[in-house]
Protein backbone atom coordinates (compact mmCIF):
# COMPACT_ATOMS: atom_id res chain seq x y z
CA UNK A 1 0.00 0.00 0.00
CA UNK A 2 1.52 3.63 -0.82
CA UNK A 3 0.64 6.67 1.51
CA UNK A 4 -0.94 9.56 -0.51
CA UNK A 5 1.52 12.04 -1.19
CA UNK A 6 1.30 14.54 1.51
CA UNK A 7 4.58 15.58 3.09
CA UNK A 8 3.71 15.56 6.92
CA UNK A 9 1.73 12.18 6.43
CA UNK A 10 4.88 10.36 5.18
CA UNK A 11 7.03 11.70 8.02
CA UNK A 12 4.53 10.57 10.24
CA UNK A 13 5.81 6.70 9.28
CA UNK A 14 9.19 6.97 9.90
CA UNK A 15 10.00 6.16 13.31
CA UNK A 16 12.29 8.32 15.71
CA UNK A 17 15.58 7.54 16.39
CA UNK A 18 15.98 5.64 19.51
CA UNK A 19 15.11 7.37 22.76
CA UNK A 20 13.32 10.20 21.35
CA UNK A 21 9.20 10.08 21.22
CA UNK A 22 7.69 11.61 17.50
CA UNK A 23 4.82 13.85 17.57
CA UNK A 24 2.92 14.68 14.75
CA UNK A 25 -0.16 16.35 14.37
CA UNK A 26 -1.77 15.84 11.13
CA UNK A 27 -4.99 18.36 11.06
CA UNK A 28 -8.55 17.50 10.15
CA UNK A 29 -7.74 18.72 6.88
CA UNK A 30 -5.33 16.50 5.62
CA UNK A 31 -8.24 13.45 6.53
CA UNK A 32 -10.92 15.49 4.74
CA UNK A 33 -9.48 15.52 1.71
CA UNK A 34 -8.58 11.99 1.81
CA UNK A 35 -10.61 9.48 0.23
CA UNK A 36 -11.92 7.06 2.50
CA UNK A 37 -9.34 4.19 1.11
CA UNK A 38 -6.63 6.53 2.00
CA UNK A 39 -7.39 6.97 5.81
CA UNK A 40 -8.21 3.65 5.91
CA UNK A 41 -4.49 2.39 3.99
CA UNK A 42 -2.56 5.54 6.19
CA UNK A 43 -4.37 3.78 9.67
CA UNK A 44 -3.11 0.51 8.48
CA UNK A 45 0.41 1.50 7.80
CA UNK A 46 0.55 3.57 10.76
CA UNK A 47 -0.82 1.41 12.53
CA UNK A 48 2.16 -1.37 11.38
CA UNK A 49 5.00 1.02 11.80
CA UNK A 50 3.67 0.86 15.37
CA UNK A 51 2.69 4.48 15.41
CA UNK A 52 -0.12 5.55 17.10
CA UNK A 53 -2.97 7.43 15.71
CA UNK A 54 -5.03 9.74 18.30
CA UNK A 55 -8.03 11.82 16.92
CA UNK A 56 -8.22 14.86 18.83
CA UNK A 57 -11.72 15.48 18.34
CA UNK A 58 -14.60 14.53 15.71
CA UNK A 59 -16.57 11.17 15.66
CA UNK A 60 -13.79 9.06 16.13
CA UNK A 61 -12.06 10.50 18.90
CA UNK A 62 -9.54 8.69 21.10
CA UNK A 63 -7.80 5.74 19.38
CA UNK A 64 -8.99 3.90 16.86
CA UNK A 65 -8.73 0.31 15.82
CA UNK A 66 -8.03 1.09 12.15
CA UNK A 67 -9.25 -2.16 11.46
CA UNK A 68 -12.42 -2.00 13.50
CA UNK A 69 -16.02 -1.71 12.27
CA UNK A 70 -16.67 1.63 13.30
CA UNK A 71 -13.48 3.14 11.81
CA UNK A 72 -14.33 2.16 8.66
CA UNK A 73 -17.92 2.84 8.19
CA UNK A 74 -17.25 6.54 9.35
CA UNK A 75 -14.55 6.51 6.85
CA UNK A 76 -16.91 5.30 4.09
CA UNK A 77 -19.53 7.96 5.40
CA UNK A 78 -17.13 10.87 5.48
CA UNK A 79 -16.47 10.65 2.17
CA UNK A 80 -20.05 9.48 0.80
CA UNK A 81 -20.95 12.95 3.04
CA UNK A 82 -18.45 15.12 0.78
CA UNK A 83 -19.57 13.61 -2.49
CA UNK A 84 -23.24 14.39 -1.13
CA UNK A 85 -22.21 18.35 -0.30
CA UNK A 86 -21.03 18.19 -3.61
CA UNK A 87 -23.32 16.97 -5.45
CA UNK A 88 -25.72 19.86 -3.73
CA UNK A 89 -23.27 22.22 -4.49
CA UNK A 90 -23.29 21.46 -8.30
CA UNK A 91 -27.03 21.71 -8.24
CA UNK A 92 -27.08 25.25 -6.99
CA UNK A 93 -25.02 26.11 -9.33
CA UNK A 94 -26.93 25.01 -11.85
CA UNK A 95 -30.19 26.29 -10.81
CA UNK A 96 -28.39 29.55 -9.94
CA UNK A 97 -27.32 29.40 -13.93
CA UNK A 98 -30.90 28.46 -14.74
CA UNK A 99 -32.33 32.03 -13.05
CA UNK A 100 -29.61 33.99 -14.72
CA UNK A 101 -27.49 34.39 -11.60
CA UNK A 102 -23.66 34.38 -12.44
CA UNK A 103 -21.36 32.17 -10.06
CA UNK A 104 -17.51 33.87 -9.51
CA UNK A 105 -16.96 37.40 -9.25
CA UNK A 106 -17.18 40.06 -11.26
CA UNK A 107 -16.20 40.17 -14.88
CA UNK A 108 -12.90 41.91 -15.58
CA UNK A 109 -12.37 41.52 -19.26
CA UNK A 110 -14.05 43.73 -21.92
CA UNK A 111 -14.17 44.22 -26.05
CA UNK A 112 -10.92 46.30 -25.74
CA UNK A 113 -9.33 43.67 -23.52
CA UNK A 114 -10.28 40.74 -25.84
CA UNK A 115 -9.21 42.85 -28.92
CA UNK A 116 -5.73 43.76 -27.53
CA UNK A 117 -5.06 39.87 -26.57
CA UNK A 118 -5.93 39.12 -29.57
CA UNK A 119 -3.27 41.11 -31.08
CA UNK A 120 -1.04 39.61 -28.93
CA UNK A 121 -2.04 36.07 -29.72
CA UNK A 122 -1.31 36.53 -33.17
CA UNK A 123 2.29 37.94 -32.42
CA UNK A 124 2.91 34.45 -30.75
CA UNK A 125 3.39 35.99 -27.43
CA UNK A 126 3.08 33.50 -24.30
CA UNK A 127 -0.42 33.45 -22.15
CA UNK A 128 1.92 34.86 -19.26
CA UNK A 129 3.54 37.81 -21.51
CA UNK A 130 -0.17 38.54 -22.72
CA UNK A 131 -1.86 39.09 -19.44
CA UNK A 132 0.82 40.85 -17.91
CA UNK A 133 0.54 43.23 -21.15
CA UNK A 134 -3.20 43.81 -20.23
CA UNK A 135 -5.03 46.19 -17.67
CA UNK A 136 -8.29 46.22 -16.56
CA UNK A 137 -9.86 49.17 -16.62
CA UNK A 138 -13.13 48.63 -14.85
CA UNK A 139 -14.41 47.56 -11.23
CA UNK A 140 -12.24 46.49 -7.84
CA UNK A 141 -9.55 45.35 -9.69
CA UNK A 142 -8.62 48.29 -12.14
CA UNK A 143 -5.23 49.20 -13.21
CA UNK A 144 -4.36 45.35 -11.93
CA UNK A 145 -3.36 42.63 -14.76
CA UNK A 146 -5.37 39.84 -15.48
CA UNK A 147 -4.75 36.31 -14.38
CA UNK A 148 -3.36 34.15 -17.55
CA UNK A 149 -6.59 32.03 -16.38
CA UNK A 150 -8.81 34.48 -17.12
CA UNK A 151 -6.58 35.40 -20.78
CA UNK A 152 -7.41 31.65 -21.43
CA UNK A 153 -10.64 31.36 -20.71
CA UNK A 154 -11.29 34.89 -22.38
CA UNK A 155 -9.70 33.97 -25.59
CA UNK A 156 -11.61 30.38 -25.47
CA UNK A 157 -15.03 31.92 -25.32
CA UNK A 158 -14.04 33.62 -28.47
CA UNK A 159 -12.86 30.93 -30.21
CA UNK A 160 -15.60 29.02 -29.35
CA UNK A 161 -17.92 31.61 -30.31
CA UNK A 162 -16.09 32.35 -33.85
CA UNK A 163 -16.50 28.31 -34.45
CA UNK A 164 -20.23 28.66 -33.50
CA UNK A 165 -20.20 31.53 -35.74
CA UNK A 166 -18.56 29.60 -39.02
CA UNK A 167 -20.94 26.92 -38.27
CA UNK A 168 -24.52 28.30 -38.69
Amino acid sequence: MDVPHRPRTRTALHPPPPGRIQTDRLTDLHFRRAAPIELAMLAEELKASDVGLEFLTGELKGSPDPSGIVFTVLAATSGMEREYIRERTLEGHESARKRGKTIGGAGVTDESMLSMALHLRDQEMSLRDIAKRLVITTGAKKGQHPSPATVIRMLREHDEQAAMAVST
